[in-house]
């Protein structure tokens, strides 16, 4: 062994699993002596400053799929995941970049290095002096996660949260993603290499500072432009620039809106006029239909009375329809008004929102701002020629189109009904209802009574078509007139109604039947014949009173004694009947005193109008329908 090589000492290193070995072992013949240890040297050089936690420069060796290769001239390569970098195709293999070592070598011998954490370091003493000192800075929005958007600052992530985007929740956040914007960073994190920033802070500042501007210029009747900020059911809220806004729904438009959002959308730029404000100029009422003219100015020259409008029907209610003649221009239809002939219960049997339709102007208030309009005008009135048509005491025919208990109506023809009071039906026979005599359909002959066209009412009669019979009644039946058989028509407890021809009936008071008794029904019954003398004719009241004890004051006590033995006193019933009092204990019905006596209703006290009695809860027809207290008049 020559002087040097004893000179030299034992020389190790490691394998590439980490163990000590050592490099005498090797051959050293492709080696000039001495070149290993310059070689071992230079290495251990160049290793010199290479320190976990610190900023490194290192040259990219290659890029693939997931990771860039990099050398920072460390015994191996280090390997930075693809994700760390924001741009990676703007790099290729040769270019130098600064990254931040993590651990020198890991299980495997690889080094560890994050170049997102080298840009983090590079740029914090900015970004700390931008929080501290409240700097404005700029960033660009470069992708949406949870619970807002990543920010690219000065070549690191930084957090925006989504509320503090803007001044109002922003709809599509997509939208803005790769813009640029002025931030403020409001927290910083440098262990977790958290930063939070706001973009709210600067436009709060922005909007605070022209809102001082804005509220000192603002005044009454002032035309601004805003930007609709929110929609509610009663309005929406306008962003003056710094300061909102309320344009009410009623301020809209002059025309109907049924919600804001007919008229406006959010994110709308518009005009409005300040209609008013209070002393804090806090709430400010704005008005967008104030900027146009008021569409009722001139009404009378665009819309005549008598002049045929057209328009759409825009609402119905129980008592008629309103029609949009044109924007904040509406009518209203009466039901009373929709039709001459047809009883309409509903206008929506005649219309539905949204239908073309024409009109009459009939009326036009324009300080109320009501116009009333028809529709039966456009047709000519079927009541203006019945006088006419049907003079009175003409005989027509007509159908019987309804029946009430006050009396029947006929249609005379189609829109003109006359009614035949039941007190007008005969002049002998007592009717209690006119269902007795007509039923619905029939063909009847009547005759004209009266006509009243401001009511638009017709009085029919059927008993005028022929002579009052009364008159020869008079005679017929003069008081002293006995009549041999008088059929028991109906039992009442005042007396007996009996038959004293096909229609004229009498009426045997109790205290003239001749025996001592509290109930006719203890003697007779219906169809029994009794003899009779007339005591009494009334022939204004139409009524014929008769006495069986004055029919057998002058004949032979024997016909009378027979007459009682044939129509004698049956005992009364002593067990009354279960929950019925008295009359239901003698078998008897009681009736109005109107109807104990063959008496004709008086006309004065019930209705003789022309057409059917209306509905409570509608509005009186256009025919000229009776009210509801006539209607109750009902005949006895």
């Amino acid at each position: 062994m020559s002087d040097a090589q004893k000179e030299m000492k034992p020389v190790t290193g490691y394998d590439a699993s980490g163990q000590t070995v050592d490099l005498a072992e090797f051959e050293e013949s492709f080696y000039k002596p001495g070149q290993v240890q310059e070689i071992l040297k230079a290495y251990d050089k160049s290793l010199e400053g290479i320190e976990e936690g610190q900023v490194v420069r290192g040259k990219i060796l290659r890029i693939t799929d997931k990771e860039v290769i990099v050398d920072v001239n460390f015994k191996s390569e280090g390997i930075i995941p693809i994700s760390e970098f924001k741009n990676v195709h703007e790099f290729k293999p040769g270019d130098e970049i600064d990254v931040f070592l993590e651990q020198v070598e890991d299980s495997e011998g690889q080094i560890i290095l994050s170049k997102s954490r080298a840009d983090f370091l590079k740029v914090w003493d900015r970004i700390y002096k931008a929080y501290e000192d409240q700097e404005t800075v700029e960033g660009r929005l470069i992708r949406r996660i949870k619970g807002g958007v990543v920010v690219d600052l000065f070549g690191v992530d930084a957090f925006l949260p989504g509320s503090q985007i803007d001044l109002r929740q922003i709809p599509d956040m997509d939208a803005i993603i790769g813009q640029s914007f002025k931030f403020r960073v409001i927290k910083v994190n440098k262990a977790r290499r958290n930063i939070v920033v706001s973009r709210r802070v600067i436009l709060e500042e922005d909007r605070s500072a022209m809102r001082e501007k804005i509220l000192a210029e603002l005044e009454k009747n002032q035309v601004r432009e805003g930007t609709v900020k929110n929609i509610t059911d009663f309005g929406a809220f306008i962003d003056l620039g710094g300061v909102d806004g309320l344009l009410h729904i009623t301020d809209m438009s002059w025309g109907r809106v049924n919600h804001p959002s007919e008229i406006v959308a959010i994110g709308d730029k518009l005009k409005v006029k300040v209609l008013d404000f209070n002393e804090n100029k806090e709430r400010i009422s704005l008005g967008l239909k104030q900027l146009s003219e008021h569409p009722w100015k001139g009404i009378e020259e665009k819309f005549p009375e008598g002049a045929r409008v057209r328009g759409k029907i825009v609402s119905i209610t129980d008592y008629g329809a309103f029609m949009e003649l044109e924007k904040g221009i509406e009518g209203l239809i009466h039901i009373s008004e929709m039709s001459w002939t047809q009883h309409i219960k509903h206008p929506s049997k005649i219309v539905g929102i949204g239908d073309i339709v024409e009109a009459v102007v009939l009326k036009i208030d324009k300080e109320n701002q009501k116009i009333s309009l028809g529709f039966k005008q456009l047709e000519p009135d079927p009541w203006e020629k019945v006088p006419q048509e049907f003079p009175i005491d003409t005989i027509v025919k007509g159908k019987v189109r309804n029946i009430a208990a006050f009396g029947a109506f006929v249609e005379l023809k189609e829109g003109v009904d006359g009614l035949i009071h039941i007190s007008d039906m005969s002049w002998t026979k007592k009717i209690n209802h006119p269902g007795e005599m007509l039923k619905k359909g029939d063909t009847v002959e009547v005759k004209v009574l009266d006509i009243d066209l401001e009511k638009r009412r017709i009085s029919l009669g059927i008993k005028q078509l022929s002579e009052d019979p009364w008159t020869d009644l008079a005679k017929d039946f003069a008081v002293g007139t006995e009549i041999e058989e008088a059929e028991v028509a109906r039992i009442l407890d005042r007396g007996l109604v009996v038959n004293l021809s096909n229609e004229i009936e009498g009426f045997i008071p109790l205290n003239q039947l001749g025996q001592e008794v509290n109930q006719p029904s203890r003697i007779y019954k219906v169809g029994d014949k009794t003899p009779g003398k007339v005591i009494e004719f009334d022939l204004e009241g139409r009524k014929i009173v008769l006495s069986i004890s004055e029919y057998f004051k002058d004949k032979d006590e024997n016909l009378f004694k027979e007459y009682l033995a044939k129509f004698p006193i049956k005992p009364a019933e002593t067990k009354p009947a279960k929950g019925k009092g008295k009359k239901a204990e003698e078998g008897e019905t009681e009736t109005p005193e109107s109807a104990v006596e063959p008496t004709e209703p008086s006309e004065s006290t019930e209705p003789s109008e022309a057409s059917e009695p209306s509905e409570s809860t509608e509005p009186s027809e256009a025919s000229g329908a009776p009210e509801s207290s006539e209607s109750s008049e009902s005949a006895e």
